[in-house]
Parts: C-alpha cells; sequence; structure tokens
C-alpha cells in the first residue's frame, strides 16, 4: 500500500519523508489545484530527498484542453525535468470532447523517455472513465491514474473507483485515489474500494490548508492506518 503526499517547497518533502510516505508529488499554486514547479525547486526538492518525487506538468488552470503553444512549454518542462533526478511527471490531457488527447499524449509521453507517468485528475472530467482506462492503458509508460472517481470527492465515489480498481486488474495501470481523502474512514475506505495507493493533500497539513505547513503526525497515522 503506497501512500503519496504533494509536496510544494523541499521542507514539505522532507517533512513528508520523515514521516514515512513513499512518494512525492511536487507542484506549485496549489490554489489553482496545481501547477508545474520552477527547476529550482524542483533540483532542490530531488536532491533533498530519497523518496521517489514525481513533478506535476501543467501550465494553467484554464483548461485540460491545451493549445499548440501550451503543449510546447509542457515538452520543454518535461525535457528540462528528465535531466534532473525526479522519478515522474503527472500530466493529463483531453480533446475538445473531453476524452484523452491520444495524439498530444502521445508525444509527451515520448519527451518523457524513462520517467515514471501519472494520468492526473484531468481524469476526473471524463464521462466514460472506463473506455479512458482502455485508452490511457494502451500507453505501457502510465504507471497510475491519479482519480476520485468523477467529479465528487474519493470517499463519496466508493463504488465508482472499485469499478476502475476491477477494470485494471492484470493491467500496468495502478488506481491512485485522491482529492478529499482523510484518515477518517480511511481503513474502510481501503476496504471498499481495493485500491493499492492513496494521495493526500490537505488533509496532512496543519489545519487542513496548504497555507499551512505539513503536520509529519497525521502522515504516521495514515501510514499505520493502510500498513495494518
Amino acid at each position: 500500500m503506497k501512500l503519496e503526499i504533494i509536496a510544494t517547497s523541499l521542507r514539505d518533502a522532507q517533512a513528508t519523508e520523515r514521516a514515512g510516505a513513499d512518494r512525492l508529488e511536487l507542484c506549485s499554486a496549489l490554489t489553482e489545484g496545481g501547477l508545474t514547479p520552477s527547476l529550482g525547486l524542483i533540483e532542490a526538492v530531488v536532491e533533498g530527498v530519497s523518496i521517489p518525487v514525481h513533478v506535476i506538468v501543467r501550465p494553467h488552470s484554464r483548461t485540460f484542453t491545451y493549445s499548440e503553444e501550451d503543449i510546447q512549454v509542457m515538452l520543454s518542462d518535461i525535457q528540462h525535468i528528465q535531466q534532473t533526478k525526479a522519478a515522474g511527471i503527472v500530466v493529463g490531457i483531453l480533446d475538445e470532447t473531453k476524452r484523452v488527447d491520444i495524439v498530444n499524449l502521445k508525444r509527451l509521453l515520448d519527451a518523457a523517455g524513462h520517467l515514471n507517468v501519472t494520468f492526473h485528475r484531468a481524469f476526473d472530467e471524463i464521462e466514460d472513465q472506463l473506455e479512458a482506462v482502455d485508452m490511457i492503458g494502451d500507453f505501457p509508460q502510465i504507471q497510475r491514474i491519479l482519480t476520485s472517481g468523477g467529479q465528487a470527492p474519493a470517499p463519496q465515489s466508493k463504488e465508482k473507483i472499485r469499478s476502475l480498481v476491477e477494470k485494471t486488474k492484470n493491467t500496468s495501470v495502478t488506481i491512485l485515489a485522491g482529492n478529499g481523502m482523510s484518515p477518517n474512514g480511511l481503513a474502510e475506505f481501503v476496504e471498499a474500494t481495493g485500491i493499492a495507493e492513496v494521495h493526500f493533500g490537505s488533509a496532512v497539513r496543519e489545519h487542513q490548508s496548504f497555507q499551512y505547513p505539513i503536520n509529519p503526525e497525521v502522515i504516521t497515522h495514515i501510514k499505520s492506518i493502510i500498513s495494518g
């Protein structure tokens, strides 16, 4: 059972590692849902921790349907990330019908090379998520999908997440449950969904807000729940 935590600074990252997290998602601008962090921050974090760091590649928060100019920025960011010690990237791209943009996703994956890839919560804007799993599953580079099972928070979408977990059995894709996750009810959530990886953001911070520091005790508590 893997625990991924959002980090926005080196201090976050180091506190998270010490508390026992398995992996970091590094991003900036959490008030906008998370955007690509600066190269300086990426380098500081990947040099400052030993657990895997996955960097979000998202140029703006307006839409998940990107222009050619946006894609060029993303390709450049991926090339820079590839030259660091980052373990992976977190990306998502949709076409105008809110289905997976296969053509441009392939371009991003080609640029990613050896990097581990997570398809992010753009997935939750897709109407037919089971079809989308098939489309994403055609790319072996994509190892996981971050999702809450749709527009609602993950704890309210147990049945949908369960169906996604079932859909990805015997594939190379793992479902990573995130959005609205809390230690309260976590054991029941894991049992109900069969999930193997969980993703936490504001719930592991003081006052449950990204404006405040990481609370290591909450991370340690979550680890004890999912390890039990």
